[in-house]
């Protein structure tokens, strides 16, 4: 699947806390350190998306392990078929890089590379991977449409616009799953609750919200194609 190429990624130790936390991770029961990825995990998905979607992190057995966001892990097993429902994947199982999964329309990737403690990104953490998510986002040149998966991912993304000039105060965006704010560039910034293991099993997340969320997306999508 196609990848945006980013400098310097291959190979960053910008953060010695992450790279410290990947090299003593014990693997999952039944899996060897060998197996897994512990490194930068970059984006994937279809050069000519419209849509992106920025999640938090790599999962510490799934992305971090298989080297490609949101795939071997609880938050993929949920997203994935929902996504291919909605036309945006051709199959609902993410496993491994070598698994067939094709993204249509659709670029996803991580506001921070690397697995942090804990799920939880420092500040440093969120500002040293930011010029990789920014020159991810001026690669996808028909993007339209950001999906900010949880609080987080939506934070480092107003952080990057307001560098940028494109809003003035964090406060005048405020996340809410659905909540959509159209950018002084034209692009639709719509916040969504994380599809974590922990957002699934508490019912914050569910089949039927995130299938509404992804209609939202598609009505967005027409209203600017019409």
């Amino acid at each position: 699947m196609p990848r945006i190429a980013l400098d310097g990624l291959d190979g960053c130790v910008r953060c010695e806390r992450l790279q410290h936390f990947m090299q003593q991770l014990p693997p999952a029961k039944g899996r060897c350190r060998a197996e897994y990825h512990n490194a930068p995990v970059n984006g994937f998905g279809d050069l000519q998306a419209q849509v992106c979607l920025v999640g938090l992190a790599p999962g510490a057995h799934g992305a971090n392990r298989t080297g490609r966001p949101f795939t071997g892990d609880g938050a993929g097993a949920f997203m994935y078929p929902l996504l291919r429902e909605a036309g945006f994947s051709n199959q609902s199982e993410a496993t491994a890089l070598d698994d067939g999964l094709r993204l249509k329309g659709l670029y996803i990737t991580n506001a921070v590379k690397c697995l942090p403690p804990e799920n939880r990104p420092n500040a440093d953490e969120f500002a040293a991977c930011r010029p990789y998510l920014a020159t991810e986002l001026v690669a996808l040149e028909n993007l339209q449409v950001l999906i900010a998966l949880g609080h987080g991912a939506f934070t480092s993304l107003l952080r990057l616009f307001q560098a940028q000039g494109l809003i003035k105060r964090l406060s005048d965006l405020p996340f809410t799953h659905g909540g959509a704010h159209r950018l002084s560039n034209g692009l639709w910034l719509v916040g969504c609750y994380h599809t974590s293991r922990y957002n699934v099993q508490t019912g914050r997340m569910t089949p039927e919200l995130f299938r509404d969320f992804l209609v939202q997306i598609k009505s967005l999508l027409e209203r600017e194609n019409a």
